[in-house]
């Protein structure tokens, strides 16, 4: 068993963080492969490496899994503890980690993930409003459900790591959620995984201009943690 997985600018890039985060909490080896993006558009680049041209893609010898929920569903065959134990927990660990993968399309849109930059929201739109509203709702029910510290239970999981970028998204917009909510962020950003992946992003040489300007779209910049690095 060899991983190679394979991802863009880590200070962008959502999506690779996901499978990275979730590696590198459950302590499975791997080679990470970056490939900065090429500004807006195909990235041709990833067509070497991936059968969609799209991050995060994940190598295992000759089998090649794309997407960040199927990786997780096949590291969790040969490393089961990357869901939760109980059958609940990980029938609910799972839908959680669906309606992250296909929805809250309106967060991802309007709040693009950079973790260098804190950005004035300004006013969330109606459709921004509803995401966070279900986020809320979501997190505080996975935490009082399963007890926590982590959304399905005591241990950290394949759905927190797909919630990850949604806590770096919650720092660098100034986004406010309920008091549970807002703890778990925090939980998020502190953990060893996250703080890691977030703390290179900053560090990154490459500044890509389309999705600087997609975060920004006009907003007022509050800080750049790459000019206090």
């Amino acid at each position: 068993m060899a991983y190679r997985l394979f991802i863009a600018n880590k200070n962008y890039s959502s999506w690779s963080m996901r499978p990275w985060v979730l590696l590198r909490a459950l302590q499975i080896p791997f080679e990470e492969v970056l490939t900065p993006f090429e500004g807006a558009g195909q990235q041709q680049a990833f067509t070497r490496f991936s059968p969609t041209a799209k991050v995060p893609c994940l190598h295992d010898d000759d089998q090649v899994v794309w997407e960040s929920l199927a990786i997780a569903e096949y590291l969790a065959e040969a490393h089961p503890s990357a869901w939760p134990t109980d059958r609940a927990a990980r029938a609910w660990a799972r839908c959680a980690s669906a309606e992250m993968h296909s929805g809250f399309a309106a967060l991802r849109d309007e709040c693009s993930m950079n973790c260098a930059l804190s950005i004035d929201l300004g006013t969330p739109s109606e459709a921004l409003e509803r995401d966070l509203k279900r986020l809320d709702t979501l997190w505080q029910e996975g935490l009082e459900t399963f007890g926590g510290p982590w959304l399905a239970g005591d241990a950290f999981t394949a759905v927190d790591a797909m919630f990850a970028p949604v806590a770096v998204r919650i720092r660098g917009y100034g986004i406010e959620l309920g008091a549970a909510a807002m703890a778990y962020a925090e939980r998020l950003l502190a953990h060893p995984a996250v703080a890691e992946w977030v703390e290179q992003g900053i560090a990154e040489p490459w500044v890509d201009e389309p999705h600087e300007a997609d975060c920004v779209r006009g907003r007022r910049v509050i800080a750049d943690r790459r000019r206090q690095a």
